[in-house]
C-alpha cells in the first residue's frame, strides 16, 4: 500500500476544501495530507488531494490551468457572486439577445485584469476577505491580471421571464475566478449575474475521469491513494532518468548537469523512484524539492 502519492476527488457541493482534506487525513491514516487549489463549497469536482511526501508536489498542481462548466444566470447579482449569497440586486434580462450575451462573453477572453470576488479567500492584511465582508466591511481588491484561454458558450436559456441561464465552458489559468466572469458579463449587460453551478472539470492533466467520490475512498480506506509518488510526478512533469552517480549526488541535494529542459522537470533514478523535481539555471541543474527517502 502506498501512502506517499495522488488522489483525484470529486468533490461533493456544500463541503470545503479543508472538509475533504480532514476527512482524507483520517482515512489515509496521516496528518500529512493537502490539496491542490481550493474548490468553492457550491462547487463540484475535481479536487487533487496530495498524501505524504506528494504534498510537496502541490505547488506544482496549483499552478496548473484549470478547466470548468458553469452556469451563469443574467438579471441577479448576490453579495458573494453566487447562489450561495443574498441577492442584493434584480433587473429583468428577459430582453437579452443571444447576439450580446455572446459579445460580452468573448470579450472575457485572453488575457484579462481581473477584480476578484469579495466573498473569497484572498488575504488583506493577515485577513481573509471573506471574513472581512461577513463582518460588515466593504472590500475593495485590486485586480489581478489572468488568462482565460477557452470560454464556450453552450447554450443560452430564457426558461424565465426575467433571467437569462448561460452554460459555458472555461479553460483558465489559476487565480482566475469563474464567478467573477459571471459577475463581470452581468455588469457589462446592465443586468446583474452570479453563478448557479460550477464544476471543475479537469486540474492540469487530472480529469473527471479518473475522479472519486470519498464514498468510493471510504469503502477502500486506508488504500486510498489513486497515482503513487513517482507515477504522479511522471504524469505531472517531464522527465529525465539519471544515472546511478547522478542519482547519488542529486540525492544529496548536489547539482547535476542540465540537459536543456524549460521548466521544472522531474528526476528519477536507474530503479524508477522519484529523486527530485529540478529546474536549470546559471547552467547547472539544482533540485527545487528533494523527494527520495531519506
Amino acid at each position: 500500500m502506498s501512502t506517499d502519492g495522488l488522489i483525484v476527488v470529486d468533490k461533493s457541493g456544500g463541503m470545503t476544501s479543508h472538509d475533504v482534506v480532514a476527512r482524507i487525513r483520517r482515512l489515509a491514516r496521516t496528518r500529512r495530507v493537502g490539496h491542490g487549489g481550493t474548490l468553492d463549497p457550491m462547487a463540484t469536482g475535481v479536487l487533487v488531494i496530495g498524501v505524504g511526501r506528494a504534498t510537496r508536489l502541490l505547488t506544482y498542481v496549483i499552478g496548473a490551468d484549470k478547466s470548468y462548466a458553469a452556469t451563469i444566470r443574467l438579471g441577479q447579482a448576490t453579495v458573494t457572486d453566487d447562489a450561495e449569497g443574498d441577492v442584493i440586486a434584480t433587473t429583468p434580462a428577459g430582453m437579452l439577445t443571444d447576439e450580446a450575451v455572446r459579445s460580452v462573453l468573448a470579450g472575457m477572453t485572453g488575457e484579462i485584469d481581473q477584480v476578484p470576488s469579495a466573498v473569497s479567500a484572498i488575504k488583506i492584511n493577515g485577513q481573509r476577505a471573506y471574513k472581512r465582508v461577513r463582518e460588515g466591511e466593504s472590500v475593495d481588491l485590486p485586480a489581478r491580471r489572468v488568462t482565460v484561454s477557452r470560454l464556450d458558450v453552450l447554450a443560452i436559456r430564457h426558461d424565465r421571464p426575467d433571467v437569462v441561464d448561460v452554460d459555458v465552458e472555461v479553460v483558465c489559468s489559476t487565480g482566475t475566478y469563474i464567478r467573477a466572469i459571471a459577475r463581470d458579463a452581468g455588469l457589462a449587460l446592465g443586468v446583474g449575474g452570479h453563478l448557479t453551478a460550477l464544476r471543475r472539470t479537469a486540474v492540469g492533466g487530472f480529469t473527471l475521469a479518473e475522479a472519486v467520490t470519498l464514498d468510493e475512498l471510504e469503502r477502500r480506506a486506508p488504500d486510498v491513494v489513486g497515482l503513487p509518488l513517482a507515477p504522479a510526478a511522471d504524469r505531472f512533469f517531464p522527465r529525465r532518468d539519471a544515472t546511478a552517480e547522478e542519482a547519488k549526488v542529486l540525492s544529496h541535494g548536489g547539482p547535476l548537469d542540465p540537459v536543456g529542459h524549460t521548466g521544472p522537470y522531474a528526476v528519477f533514478d536507474p530503479a524508477g523512484g522519484l529523486i527530485a523535481i529540478v529546474s536549470e539555471r546559471a547552467g547547472r541543474a539544482r533540485a527545487e524539492i528533494v523527494l527520495a527517502p531519506a
